[in-house]
């Protein structure tokens, strides 16, 4: 359960003004197994990112707003998981090609490649993501093609999934956990 988450999530942008991350039409989800069969998607409430003139991209996972649709489920996984008192917060860094997404066309789409660092509790590491770029007319949506596998033991999770596990006494939990997103992004005025 180590997310993150995010992913993941990264993205777009273009020139000549910061873009900004819409949380309202963002989504950042995972899905975690349990007892072997069981799937449940999850996601992230609170999320704030932007895109800088020369396509650095900087996405803060607020991970208190971790939304299970369950709230013992959702303060466990902060308190006994993610460590929030000490963990606030996921971040993920890039860099994009703002080039190649200012020359698109509102409602063009491309597939790009985008390689990323996720920071969360107090370690990271690199990924590279298979994104979907849909360019609007005042910003971009990006979009996993794939999802984004994240293993609790590269974050120091493990310990964190079994104490989850324990107390609610399931035989087990998967320690990788698939996530995928839709980021809008918006040019800033």
């Amino acid at each position: 359960k180590a997310l993150f988450l995010v992913s993941a999530v990264l993205l777009t942008g273009t020139v000549q003004a910061q873009w900004s991350l819409d949380n309202d039409a963002s989504t950042l989800s995972f899905v975690t197994v349990k007892a072997d069969h069981v799937a449940e998607v999850h996601t992230f409430d609170q999320l704030s990112g932007s895109i800088d003139d020369d396509g650095s991209v900087e996405i803060t996972i607020e991970l208190v707003s971790v939304n299970t649709l369950i709230d013992i489920r959702n303060e466990r996984m902060q308190n006994m998981l993610f460590e929030t008192n000490l963990f606030p917060e996921a971040r993920i860094t890039g860099d994009i090609d703002l080039a190649a997404v200012t020359t698109m066309s509102a409602g063009a789409s491309k597939s790009i490649e985008v390689q990323f660092e996720l920071d969360i509790h107090g370690a990271s590491n690199s990924y590279t993501a298979d994104v979907v770029v849909t360019r609007l007319e005042d910003g971009v949506i990006a979009s996993t093609s794939k999802p984004i596998i994240i293993t609790a033991n590269t974050y120091g999770l493990v310990e964190g999934v079994e104490a989850l596990r324990e107390v609610a006494g399931l035989p087990s939990i998967s320690r990788a956990v698939p996530v995928t997103f839709n980021i809008v992004f918006d040019q800033g005025r």
